[in-house]
C-alpha cells in the first residue's frame, strides 16, 4: 500500500472511532432531557429534590459534550469563524483546515492532555467523591472526560490534517464535496 493509502486508512480509522463514540452516546441527549424534566417535576410539583439526581444532569451533560466533540468535528458541526471558507474551493478549504488543525486543534489537545493528566490522576488515586453531600461519588470518572475529550479531538484533528494534506497533494478531493461525512468504517 502506498503512503497516501496508509494515510487515508489512518484518517478513516480516526473517523470511524469518533463515529462509533458519537453514535453510541447520542442517546445521552434524550436521557439528559428526561432526567432534567424529572428534577423539575420533583422540585416544583412535589417540593423535593435529590442531590444525586441533580448531579447526574451535570454528569450526563459533561459526558455528552466532552466525548462527542470529535464526532461533531467529524461532521463539520463546529462553529467556523472564517467567513470566507464557504466560498473557497476544495484546495482553499483544505489549506484553512490544515492550518487550523496544526495551529489550533493539535496544540490545544496537547496542552489539555499535558495539564489534565496529573489532575485526573490525583482524582483517581483518591477516588474523589461527591461534589455535595448526598451526591454521586464519581468525580474521578467525570474528570476523566477531560483527557478523553482531548484524545478524541486529537484523533479527529489528525484525520482532518491528513485529509487536508491529501487534498493539497491532489490525492483526495471528495473529502470536501457536499454530503460527504467521512464516518464510514475503515477499510
Amino acid at each position: 500500500m502506498e503512503r497516501h493509502g496508509v494515510l487515508a486508512a489512518i484518517a478513516r480509522g480516526c473517523d470511524w472511532i469518533n463515529e462509533q463514540v458519537g453514535r453510541r452516546l447520542m442517546w445521552l441527549a434524550a436521557l439528559l432531557v428526561l432526567v432534567q424534566f424529572a428534577v423539575v417535576v420533583l422540585r416544583y410539583l412535589f417540593g423535593t429534590s435529590f442531590i444525586a439526581m441533580q448531579e447526574s444532569v451535570i454528569y450526563i451533560h459533561a459526558t455528552l459534550f466532552m466525548l462527542t466533540i470529535g464526532y461533531t468535528f467529524l461532521h463539520d458541526g463546529h462553529v467556523r469563524v472564517d467567513v470566507f471558507y464557504a466560498g473557497f474551493g476544495p484546495r482553499g478549504r483544505a489549506l484553512v483546515d490544515l492550518a487550523g488543525t496544526l495551529v489550533g486543534v493539535i496544540p490545544f489537545c496537547a496542552l489539555v492532555l499535558w495539564f489534565s493528566w496529573g489532575f485526573v490522576g490525583a482524582s483517581w488515586r483518591m477516588r474523589e467523591g461527591p461534589m455535595f453531600v448526598g451526591g454521586l461519588p464519581f468525580v474521578y470518572l467525570l474528570k476523566t472526560t477531560i483527557p478523553l475529550l482531548a484524545g478524541l479531538l486529537l484523533l479527529q484533528g489528525v484525520s482532518i490534517a491528513i485529509k487536508s494534506a491529501l487534498v493539497l497533494a491532489g490525492r483526495e478531493l471528495r473529502v470536501f464535496e457536499a454530503g460527504h461525512s467521512g464516518g464510514e468504517a475503515p477499510t
